[in-house]
């Protein structure tokens, strides 16, 4: 069976109207002033570090890219960012410059550059987010920022999601680490919409609703072990524990 995944290089989301954010129930806005700080604190630390560290292979990457096919390293996706506002996510680029078509690509779909595709399977694309990180546009661990058009799909439930910082990682990337090969290939973005999205808004708002910088620490922990060591993490749905994924 072919893995199918979402994809969004080559489709422009209309804008979303704004979305009013409100804190979680029982949760003010501004409270705990010290988990926050100590959140941000830990996102400038360790995205100037890993910029730093990373810089060769963002260099290597780079160079792939523009030897791979014409066109431009980066790409911007639009994207719902915190409290509603606009964010212009960048990744490198994974496909040739004229591709265009479908929101959702199969696995050696010809719109990918050779580059593109493995970037695509090992999530490197991801990397220039950092950036995002270190200007606060985003955080480490946090809500994945959806595009406006599923955001508009669940406004209620992303008015609390959006009170969280969006995140490189988070819930969501756990629990569907291999979600293109979950997607039907017949019918993709509508198994996305109908069945894993009302599951990704749910993991993100238990996520705004219950911060907390150790649950990110082993978040982080958790990615690690999935993307870097191939150990599938589980997400328990209701109370967002993480356990190894049997094979």
């Amino acid at each position: 069976m072919r893995s199918v995944t979402r994809e969004e290089d080559t489709t422009r989301s209309p804008q979303a109207a704004p979305v009013a954010v409100k804190p979680p129930s029982g949760q003010r806005r501004g409270a705990d002033p010290i988990r926050a700080a100590t959140k941000r604190s830990i996102d400038v630390i360790v995205s100037a570090l890993a910029i730093v560290v990373l810089s060769p292979l963002f260099l290597a990457i780079a160079l792939l890219v523009l030897l791979d096919s014409p066109g431009p390293v980066f790409y911007r996706a639009e994207r719902v960012g915190f409290r509603g506002r606009r964010l212009r996510m960048l990744k490198f680029r994974k496909m040739h410059r004229a591709a265009h078509g479908a929101d959702l690509t199969v696995a050696g779909d010809a719109r990918f550059t050779r580059t593109g595709a493995w970037l695509a399977r090992t999530k490197l694309d991801e990397l220039p987010q950092l950036w995002h990180v270190l200007r606060g546009e985003m955080s480490l661990v946090g809500p994945r920022p959806e595009s406006p058009g599923f955001v508009a799909r669940f406004e209620a439930d992303y008015a609390v999601i959006l009170t969280a910082r969006p995140g490189l990682t988070g819930y969501t990337q756990l629990a569907f680490a291999r979600e293109g090969w979950i997607l039907d290939p017949e019918d993709a973005h509508g198994h996305y919409v109908k069945d894993l999205l009302p599951q990704k808004v749910a993991l993100d708002r238990l996520y705004a609703s219950r911060l907390d910088t150790r649950r990110d620490v082993r978040i982080l922990v958790a990615t690690f072990q999935t993307l870097v060591l191939g150990q599938p993490v589980a997400v328990d749905r209701t109370t967002g524990a993480l356990t190894p994924r049997r094979r």
